[in-house]
């Protein structure tokens, strides 16, 4: 078993399972939670580097890239207040997610996803008529709340429905949700800051509420999942669900696990204590790194100011927002390379070459922008060079698009049993949110100061991230949800932490 690499179908049990139409619209509509946080991702982006939107709200980062002698292209958007506008959301989700992990424990995912649903709606009225900064922020604050909701909920409902063999596949739907998300996001940035009379952002921003109405009323009609429906009690309930989701009604195996799963998890009545003891230790450790290692690709510095960075390295305020929508369209297509292939080739290739791959283009960028810009700031780009800097971008989009975005939420999602399930997702979220918050708000900061370094310096970290999988993380393609456990007492290093007597 070299670098912890575990050979499902000899440790695992096969349960009947196919896909079903029931089990693909169900997932399909449960996945368009993605859409709300893709959304914001690229419209809190576009609106930032609109003239109109900084005249109004923050005139002094408008006046200092129109009126400032300073040509340094590193500092021109540096703005604390700028950032906490961005980054506001995600320390608001943060928090939500803790809440939102008693909710989809004690009223199941499907209530939790209609409660994200209905709260970013509310953010996004708020924030499409906001007359001033704290309007803008208690707006963001409302969004977050609501993505907290759906990003503690959505991968594991999906990861529970789906049947084993499907459901990478299934799962990386959410991923791909919120690509499409931030990819109309570009879109509407791109048209409405052609509007006259300068209104496009309100447009951009009240938008929010269209893929908030989509998982509020989707959610409506959407059942919950046999393991949320055995912990709560309503085992007629879930026999019957998961016949229906199965198409057989040869799931005697499947549902008795599900049983015992359940029934563990009912003697866990404190599942925070639960999941710091030794044996949780693999899960614990995945739920703290693979959510931090993330954000640490840099990809939201890519996606959330990607026209602001485009407009940094010099391109016009149209020309940044076209790159914006290119990079957005290049982040879609990607995304179903992961679809087509993860339960295929497994999640260890396919972090391990996006690892490499995102590397080399960061390194290219900072390379090529460090070239023209040096350690002043000052330069220009032309066309042709601007181009290839799109492209190597483009290429570090595609990766992250077929490993670490949709892996980030697929691994831990599935990794954890059913009785530190919603605590363990509940971490998993809140660091992913604080690693956001934590990138979004020190961001242009960063670049004013690291300059082209910064981007060796996410390099440097994707590096050790692709380590961190080649030697700790193993293959869990085709292994049953509830019989996880199996990979960690295999694996080479966590095999000491995961004795003989573990439930799996």
């Amino acid at each position: 078993m070299a670098g912890g690499v575990v050979i499902a179908s000899s440790m695992s049990k096969v349960y009947p399972g196919k896909m079903t139409l029931y089990v693909f619209v169900t997932c399909l509509v449960a996945s368009s939670g993605g859409l709300i946080f893709g959304y914001d991702i690229g419209i809190s982006g576009g609106i930032t580097s609109m003239d109109t939107f900084l005249q109004k709200f923050f005139p002094k980062v408008y006046y200092k890239e129109k009126h400032t002698l300073s040509n340094n292209q590193y500092c021109e958007f540096n703005s604390q207040l700028l950032t906490t506008f961005t980054s506001s959301l995600y320390l608001a989700a943060l928090v939500a997610s803790f809440l939102a992990s008693a909710v989809t424990r004690t009223f199941g995912r499907r209530i939790s996803m209609l409660g994200g649903g209905i709260i970013f709606l509310g953010g996004a009225a708020i924030n499409g008529g906001a007359k001033d900064v704290a309007m803008l922020i208690i707006g963001r604050i409302l969004l977050g709340i609501g993505i907290g909701f759906a990003n503690q909920s959505v991968p594991l409902y999906l990861s529970e429905m789906a049947p084993a063999k499907l459901r990478g596949m299934l799962n990386i739907a959410f991923q791909l949700m919120i690509t499409i998300g931030n990819f109309i996001a570009n879109l509407v940035n791109y048209s409405t800051n052609k509007i006259e009379g300068g209104w496009g952002w309100r447009l951009g921003l009240g938008l929010a509420a269209v893929p908030a109405i989509i998982i509020t009323v989707g959610s409506l009609f959407l059942p919950d999942t046999p393991n949320s429906l055995i912990e709560r009690g309503h085992n007629e309930q879930a026999m019957s669900m998961l016949r229906k989701i199965r198409g057989t009604d040869d799931i005697k195996a499947e549902y008795d696990d599900l049983v015992v799963a359940s029934k563990d998890s009912q003697l866990v009545k404190h599942p925070w204590s639960t999941l710091l003891q030794r044996k949780y230790r693999p899960q614990l450790c995945m739920s703290l790194l693979i959510p931090s290692f993330q954000q640490l690709t840099g990809i939201n510095v890519v996606m959330f100011y990607a026209p602001v960075l485009f407009k940094t390295l010099g391109f016009g305020n149209d020309a940044s927002l076209m790159s914006a929508v290119i990079s957005g369209l290049v982040n879609v297509i990607a995304t179903f390379v992961s679809i087509i292939t993860v339960d295929k080739v497994g999640r260890r290739v396919l972090f391990l070459q996006g690892g490499v791959q995102m590397v080399i283009s960061q390194i290219l960028v900072g390379t090529l922008i460090g070239i023209k810009f040096g350690t002043t700031g000052q330069g220009e780009i032309p066309k042709t060079y601007a181009i290839f800097v799109v492209v190597c971008i483009c290429v570090f989009v595609s990766a992250f698009a077929w490993s670490w975005g949709p892996l980030g939420w697929l691994v831990p999602s599935e990794i954890f049993p059913l009785e530190i399930r919603s605590a363990a997702q509940s971490i998993n979220v809140s660091v992913n949110m604080f690693f956001t918050f934590v990138v979004a708000q020190i961001f242009l900061s960063l670049l004013c100061h690291l300059k082209f370094g910064l981007f060796y310096f996410f390099a440097a970290w994707e590096v050790a991230m692709t380590v961190f999988i080649a030697l700790f993380l193993p293959e869990t393609k085709n292994i049953p949800i509830e019989e996880m456990g199996l990979v960690w007492k295999k694996h080479w290093f966590w095999s000491r932490y995961v004795n003989d007597d573990t439930d799996v």
